[in-house]
């Protein structure tokens, strides 16, 4: 379905949630929104095809309808690993759940609705936060990056998608009115640009890539990459 939430004027815009009528339009909101999702997604997959081993763990926290379990499930061609699918909004579980059920996929897949902060990391070969940390609240990010680390064997990997800030005011000035750009090139109109803004402004939290990049560091990643960057949304890759 087409994303038309925030096509006709609303009086009191209200914050963003993961309801329903997101969950309808979820896979054209996201592609017209974030520039080169397809290509980080399909990227998560091979990095799963290359660094998941036998008898571990994938995470993909913060799921949403599941396109990076999917490019995992593509991906890996071991049987024996486990795939965690993690998400506390409802709406989005549920039809994660239902599509996942109308197939057999070689790998197991438990879809659990829960709070990425809340869920234990074991035995992990591969963690993926595909633009989820910027929906946490910021003095819980830390705590989220450090149980990741714990949690990932020695090898494994961490795949971090976010939206981010510039330090700069010129810099930040020159992302955000290109993605502005990019979403009018792809149908919003201003009015939706705004709205959808609006309701997100307290609800996701942009950081620099400094900030993720310390972050990392401090929990013992060695070495954090940005191997992915179009306006303000980067993607990172982080080893332990």
């Amino acid at each position: 379905m087409k994303d038309r939430i925030f096509s006709k004027p609303i009086t009191s815009v209200t914050e963003f949630v993961f309801d329903e009528s997101v969950t309808k339009v979820f896979p054209d909101m996201i592609q017209r929104s974030v520039p080169g999702y397809d290509l980080i997604v399909s990227m998560i997959g091979m990095y799963a095809g290359k660094y998941t081993k036998p008898g571990t763990h994938c995470y993909d926290l913060g799921c949403s309808l599941g396109a990076v379990t999917m490019a995992m499930l593509k991906d890996i061609s071991i049987d024996d690993c486990h795939i965690f699918a993690v998400d506390n909004a409802p709406a989005m579980i549920n039809k994660l759940r239902k599509m996942l059920s109308q197939k057999n996929y070689h790998i197991p897949v438990e879809v659990i609705e829960e709070d990425v902060c809340c869920v234990l990391i074991s035995n992990a070969s591969v963690v993926a936060l595909n633009f989820t940390l910027q929906f946490i609240d910021p003095k819980e990010r830390s705590r989220l990056i450090r149980n990741i680390y714990h949690g990932l064997n020695p090898g494994g990997i961490l795949i971090l998608s976010e939206k981010i800030a510039h330090d700069d005011a010129g810099e930040e000035d020159f992302h955000v009115t290109h993605h502005m750009d990019f979403k009018r090139h792809n149908g919003y109109s201003d009015l939706e640009i705004s709205q959808k803004r609006t309701a997100l402004e307290n609800i996701l939290i942009p950081e620099s890539i400094q900030a993720h990049i310390h972050r990392m560091q401090d929990v013992g990643f060695h070495t954090p990459r940005v191997w992915f960057k179009c306006f303000n949304f980067i993607s990172v890759f982080a080893e332990k």
